[in-house]
């Protein structure tokens, strides 16, 4: 029993050091060794022969183009027969040439990619090569390319005709579709009074019919070009990977989309949550703008600025959100765009910015609103629009003027009309009376022009003030209310008109501009002279 044990714990221990000693003399093979060799396709009119492997100093991809150069070479030279193709063999490769000429040396390292001697790769290779030498004379031959070029020119009349018929048979479709269905979805829209959505439904139905055309016009397209292309030997690659030229871009879109899927779902919820979330705030501030809503020392006049304020930095706070989930927002390219952007928005809106900031701080400051009476350095008018960058002005001469927001935060405005609701606009006017008229007479004159003007108030009552007693002369003010400031210019006019009616009535000279000395005779009008022609009675 003991000599049993004994002996197969003797089988064990050689067992495990044989196990031991084969496992150091056989270097360990990386299991992705074979897979890492770099590999090559030669390519001949398109037609892929075979493939081969690179070295270090000479990679696959110059390899394989060497000696598609060296076949295309024999190809082109008639002298060099298919069957002048053989192999030779040389100490450590087999060589394949063509005659005297060279075209590729097979190693083992070739051949144990294909796990076969390289002697037997050679002569599977001088197969192929003879085979494409014969295909490329054959396709360049004058008979092969007169009837390429007859089926390319038939193809094209084929494809012509084709595409015609399509585009009146999509006519013909369109008119009998609008013929028995469009006038059926208006009647019924109509009497469930939809009729915009009817619209739309019909807008997207036709939509949906161009683009099947697009689409079968697309396809034939396809198929014409991967015809034409592969009659002829120069563009035959390009028949072969026309597919590819258009499934490989449409592959890595749907890869990033597919990619992009959870980004995708997180900007959409944010746009939704973002759009309710303006959509309450314009509610909110329309019904303080309408007074609906009250908040203690917030003009109703402020709720529409504040609310575009509110929204830009929503609007901001959701991009910068939104950034790093947007595909494509690391890139290089994204961020070049978005840093020239930038800079250009830098540059060229700092006139702009400021006079935006200026439009708020009018709507903040209360200076004017729509339909005021303003004057704004020397340009007097009618505030009839107030935008972010500029305000615009009527004058009384029908003129627009359109005044930037950052000149008129840096210049007086004066505001005919922010006052008239709770106290009347006082219009002033002066005249100079010499010493020699007593002031209660000249008191009682203006007070009579005012009387006779019209849109002047009789309550509060107007009141004359005596300015200044200059060197030849007394300055009268006249103040008279109005409560229609717009028409103040009108109102100047019809007050001075009865102003010097009534001087002229009672005899009394006015002196304005100034005299040193006084004159023979009175400077007045006599009332017969009042309608000299062409003047004609009021």
């Amino acid at each position: 029993m003991v000599k049993a044990i004994t002996l197969f714990l003797f089988l064990m221990m050689s067992l495990t050091g044989a196990q031991v000693f084969f496992a150091q003399a056989q270097p360990e093979v990386p299991p992705q060794q074979e897979a890492s060799i770099e590999t090559a396709p030669i390519v001949i009119d398109g037609t892929v022969l075979f493939n081969v492997r690179g070295f270090s100093s000479f990679p696959a991809q110059e390899r394989a183009k060497a000696i598609a150069g060296r076949i295309k070479r024999v190809a082109s030279n008639p002298a060099l027969k298919t069957d002048s193709i053989v192999t030779v063999e040389s100490g450590v490769s087999t060589d394949i040439v063509a005659g005297k000429e060279p075209i590729l040396k097979i190693y083992d390292a070739d051949a144990a990619i294909e796990e076969v001697r390289r002697q037997v790769l050679a002569q599977l290779y001088v197969a192929k090569i003879r085979e494409t030498v014969d295909a490329y004379r054959r396709a360049r031959t004058s008979e092969n390319m007169m009837k390429n070029v007859v089926y390319s020119l038939l193809a094209s009349v084929i494809a012509l005709v084709l595409l015609l018929t399509l585009v009146k048979l999509f006519r013909k479709l369109v008119v009998w579709l609008e013929r028995r269905y469009k006038a059926r979805i208006y009647s019924l829209q109509i009497q469930s009074f939809e009729i915009v959505q009817a619209q739309r439904f019909w807008t997207t139905f036709m939509g949906g019919i161009k683009g099947l055309r697009l689409g079968i016009i697309v396809l034939l397209f396809f198929f014409y070009l991967d015809f034409v292309l592969g009659l002829f030997p120069w563009t035959r690659h390009i028949a072969g990977n026309l597919l590819d030229y258009v499934l490989t871009p449409l592959g890595k879109m749907g890869t990033a989309i597919v990619n992009s899927i959870p980004n995708l779902i997180f900007l959409g919820l944010l746009v939704v949550i973002i759009r309710y979330l303006l959509k309450l705030m314009r509610l909110f501030f329309e019904g303080v703008a309408r007074k609906r809503v009250t908040i203690s020392g917030f003009d109703p006049d402020w709720a529409r600025p504040t609310y575009k304020i509110v929204r830009l930095l929503l609007i901001a706070f959701a991009l910068i959100v939104a950034y790093p989930y947007i595909p494509g927002s690391e890139s290089p390219a994204f961020k070049g765009v978005s840093l020239f952007v930038g800079v250009i928005f830098s540059l060229g809106s700092s006139s702009a910015i400021g006079n935006i900031i200026a439009g708020y701080m009018l709507t903040y400051r209360r200076a004017f609103k729509v339909g005021d009476r303003v004057k704004i350095n020397d340009v007097i008018g009618d505030v009839v629009e107030v935008r972010l960058q500029v305000t615009h002005l009527k004058t009384i001469m029908n003129e627009e003027i359109i005044v930037p927001n950052s000149v008129i935060i840096n210049s007086h405005v004066t505001n005919y009309s922010s006052l008239s609701h709770k106290q009347d606009l006082i219009l002033h006017t002066t005249v100079s009376i010499g010493y020699d008229v007593p002031w209660r007479q000249v008191n009682g004159l203006l007070l009579l022009a005012a009387e006779r003007t019209e849109r002047i108030l009789k309550e509060p009552r107007a009141f004359v003030h005596q300015k200044s007693l200059d060197d030849f002369c007394i300055t009268y003010e006249l103040n008279a209310y109005t409560g229609i400031p717009q028409r103040m210019d009108k109102t100047y006019s019809d007050l001075h008109r009865h102003i010097l009616d009534a001087f002229n009535e009672h005899n009394v000279q006015i002196m304005s501009p100034h005299y040193e000395n006084d004159p023979g005779d009175s400077k007045v009008v006599p009332k017969e002279r009042w309608y000299a022609p062409p003047a004609k009675p009021d």
